[in-house]
């Protein structure tokens, strides 16, 4: 059992006051709060280590390459990946898939077709549609039913030999379903199509496998992990990284250079031009020790708790609706109270220090699915209570009091 308060303890921005009231953050899928000692990660890699990455003979170059590394070896080791050239550095889970997708207009001729599922972020929706137009591939939708669950004899349907990569969530962002991944990417290898898992909303929840799962693509960001904006990572098999063609072109991901021609570097410097964001690269190496020092079972288990207790108070509301009743599900309450507009009792409850989601969540297929405009999304991490859960109750019931 995780203490609570202790752990609470770790985050400053929860003891502070929001409009005069004690923060709730229920906002964790959009991004989770900072642990003090990611914090003072940040502050220490510039007050003490700042300097470019690889290209230095100096010592503070040295010492900053090494931290970068150190923690791509931590995210290899956290995410079980066979080789440690197969965990690259981006910034965030939208450009990992945005590289993946652009590597395949190399591969993907007319005819051919990309399945997505309708539970999809926009970020693993709008680059594959990019793709298709490049490339005169056909996009398919697997299609999901009422409770928000991926309807799995349907997508047995779509796949083919025409299939050349199956792309879907681990976890909705806006429901909270826990997918089949495993069961999607063993049917999708026997057609011989690669399967990419955006894990954006899994990682803060569960520790992926990648060997186990056998996915071709997983892809992150740090920053819904305890860790900093603007660094992510991307998973890939070796043999599919060494397929593609480098995103981009620039510093660090060559090997020669003349006008006449240009060489490649190794994996994973290939697909990492530029200076990167070394200090995310390196915090997120802390975001990851920090997440695995509290146990991933404690968070599940106290995040399990979280939903029952939430979804069993939040019923007691007359007229509200939860939209994603899968079986399985994790700690993600998506809802709206009858003849109220989400974002009038968003607007309403952040006046009582209460932070949730309103509106689409970028997912709108699922809105467009459910016919509704958005919903309020109480997304919970393993630092918040049941007590908190009881403030939203109450103020949701003063919104509804006051808009009806």
């Amino acid at each position: 059992m995780l203490d609570i308060q202790k752990i609470r303890a770790d985050f400053p921005i929860l003891s502070q006051k929001v409009n005069g009231k004690p923060l709730v953050y229920f906002d964790n899928g959009a991004t989770s709060q900072k642990p003090q000692v990611v914090i003072d990660a940040i502050s220490k890699y510039y007050q003490e280590i700042n300097a470019n990455i690889h290209r230095g003979v100096h010592t503070l170059s040295q010492l900053a390459t090494d931290a970068y590394e150190i923690s791509r070896g931590k995210i290899q080791n956290h995410l079980n990946a066979k080789h440690l050239h197969e965990v690259l550095f981006t910034s965030g889970t939208t450009f990992g898939v945005n590289l993946v997708a652009n590597g395949f207009t190399a591969i993907l001729k007319p005819g051919d077709e990309v399945l997505v599922s309708a539970l999809e972020h926009h970020s693993n929706i709008v680059p594959w549609q990019m793709l298709c137009e490049r490339t005169g591939a056909t996009l398919k939708v697997i299609p999901m039913n009422d409770e928000g669950e991926l309807i799995m004899s349907e997508y047995d349907k779509l796949l083919s030999d025409k299939t050349k990569i199956v792309t879907v969530n681990h976890i909705s962002n806006a429901l909270g379903t826990v997918n089949p991944i495993k069961y999607i990417i063993d049917k999708a290898h026997t057609v011989g199509a690669a399967v990419l898992i955006d894990g954006a909303q899994a990682v803060p929840h569960l520790k992926p496998n990648v060997q186990e799962l056998d996915c071709d693509f997983y892809v992150f960001s740090g920053h819904k992990i305890c860790g900093p904006t603007g660094i992510g990572i991307l998973f890939g098999k070796e043999e599919w990284l060494n397929k593609l063609p480098p995103y981009q072109g620039g510093g660090e991901m060559i090997k020669e250079v003349s006008f006449e021609k240009t060489t490649y570097a190794e994996l994973p410097h290939k697909f990492e031009a530029g200076t990167p964001n070394i200090a995310g690269g390196i915090v997120l190496g802390t975001a990851i020790d920090y997440m695995n020092e509290v146990g991933f079972d404690n968070i599940q288990q106290q995040e399990l708790e979280l939903l029952e207790y939430g979804t069993k108070r939040l019923l007691e509301i007359e007229g509200l609706r939860i939209f994603g009743t899968a079986k399985e599900k994790t700690s993600v309450i998506s809802f709206n109270i009858e003849g109220i507009h989400p974002y009038d009792i968003g607007t309403i409850i952040d006046k009582l220090g209460i932070a949730v989601r309103t509106g689409h969540h970028c997912a709108q297929p699922i809105m467009t699915y459910f016919n509704i405009p958005g919903t309020i999304r109480a997304s919970f991490s393993f630092y918040n209570t049941k007590e908190e859960i009881d403030s939203l109750v109450e103020a949701l019931k003063k919104a509804q009091m006051m808009l009806s």
